[in-house]
């Protein structure tokens, strides 16, 4: 088929006419919701009086729930908002949810609420940036939802407002939000979920329980899982480990079997409530999340959790890759024998109650290397808890190794005594540490 020039205009008219009704169409719906998203809610909320008891509960699942962490800045009223929250696409800031009329929930109604936490939208209708994980919080009861409420209203109001988005464009528009949505969000059915589904035949009350916690209220899965290029998490790939957003800590597989040690649920929960037990510590962002939300969980509820992700099915184990030289296998062991077996041992077996074993240890064997390199170049100290209030830490080696030191050192520690990690290049440990430096 022969294209004549004029038929090669028509279509090229065509096309260009297309795409401008395309970016007029897109500029004016998204003008028109952040226009609605601007202007007051439609109903006012009632200054009801909820009961002493709704307020604690509130207050339990606010902490446990983790919300004071990103809704609250260091010397600003507490769950005042402002933190940067980085993704992908640019920067989002947690919003305010203190009672005040202008900057905060103060115009909100508690049916508001439950729509922002169930279906990720606002009064207005305007879709919210899963950077709030509603994706998650779809699953919070109408009862948790309303006791969350009944408790935010009794924070002192603040007027501190929260900065503008800087999303690059079209990412942040609400046109782009709606097909994000399209793709990764169905907001939670009970219904549906129990259709078809096997529970264990353990203890069924706190195996729910811990599910609800872990994937629902502690949105744990936000974190610990992988996400493709548009910042959306498959629903087959929930859990299954991923590099935090923005920071290159990586969030380990919550059923993961490649050299993981199997610990007891009574040990996993007091890793909960406390940042460490058995050979399990506490470090980076996860520090955070014990030290500002799981802390706080109930005996009860800490055994739920723990009973749940140890139910979960574990991932097959890799062996690791361990051509590694003569030169580096001295150099590392040199290396420990100088700067870290005072603390871990000779043979990586630890100090109980002070400083993990190497022995299988998780976050020295995880692939990716990340936590690893980031722990030696940082060092730092699980979280001081009720449980553990005075944490042992390890010291920074930032400006004492270079990459490839520490890649030699790490090399060696997960590759002895019994260990069989996968090879780390400097090259590896330079990126980690240009990466880490940009924050």
């Amino acid at each position: 088929m022969v294209i004549t020039r004029a038929r090669f205009r028509l279509g090229f008219l065509t096309l260009l006419l297309a795409g401008f009704a395309f970016l007029w169409i897109h500029w004016g719906l998204d003008t028109f919701y952040r226009w609605r998203q601007q202007g007051p809610s439609a109903q006012v909320g009632h200054a009801t009086q909820p009961s002493e008891r709704s307020v604690e509960r509130g207050k339990y699942l606010a902490r446990v729930g983790n919300c004071l962490l990103c809704h609250s800045m260091p010397g600003a009223p507490p769950m005042a908002g402002g933190r940067a929250i980085q993704t992908p696409f640019g920067v989002v800031f947690a919003s305010n949810l203190t009672p005040d009329p202008v900057a905060g929930l103060g115009r909100w109604t508690r049916d508001d609420f439950w729509q922002a936490l169930h279906l990720g939208l606002r009064p207005d209708g305007a879709r919210l940036n899963p950077a709030f994980p509603y994706t998650s919080f779809s699953r919070i009861t109408r009862a948790d939802a309303d006791a969350l409420w009944d408790y935010l209203q009794t924070l002192a109001a603040s007027g501190q407002r929260t900065p503008a988005t800087q999303i690059a464009w079209p990412f942040g528009t609400q046109t782009a939000l709606a097909f994000w949505r399209a793709l990764y969000f169905k907001p939670f059915d009970a219904q549906s979920d129990a259709v078809g589904h096997e529970l264990p035949p353990n203890d069924l009350v706190a195996w729910t329980r811990g599910r609800y916690l872990v994937e629902g209220l502690g949105h744990c899965q936000e974190c610990h899982s992988p996400r493709d290029r548009l910042g959306g998490i498959h629903a087959e790939s929930r859990g299954h480990g991923g590099v935090l957003p923005g920071v290159p800590w990586y969030a380990p597989a919550l059923h993961s079997g490649a050299q993981d040690q199997k610990v007891s649920v009574d040990e996993l929960a007091a890793f909960l409530q406390s940042g460490q037990a058995g050979n399990r510590f506490a470090v980076g962002p996860m520090a955070e999340v014990v030290l500002h939300g799981t802390q706080f969980l109930t005996d009860a509820d800490a055994g739920a959790m723990a009973q749940y992700l140890q139910s979960l099915p574990r991932g097959p184990a890799t062996s690791g890759l361990t051509k590694l030289t003569q030169l580096d296998t001295t150099m590392g062991a040199d290396i420990y024998q100088d700067r870290c077996a005072q603390c871990h041992g000779d043979q990586g077996q630890g100090r109980a109650n002070a400083y993990p074993a190497l022995v299988g240890n998780r976050a020295l064997l995880t692939d990716p290397p990340n936590n690893a390199v980031l722990s030696v170049l940082h060092g730092g100290f699980s979280p001081s808890t009720s449980r553990n209030p005075r944490p042992f830490g390890m010291p920074p080696y930032l400006l004492e190794l270079n990459d490839a030191q520490v890649a030699q050192v790490l090399n060696f520690t997960r590759n002895s005594w019994g260990n069989r990690g996968k090879a780390i290049s400097a090259l590896q440990v330079q990126q980690l540490r240009q990466e880490q430096g940009k924050r």
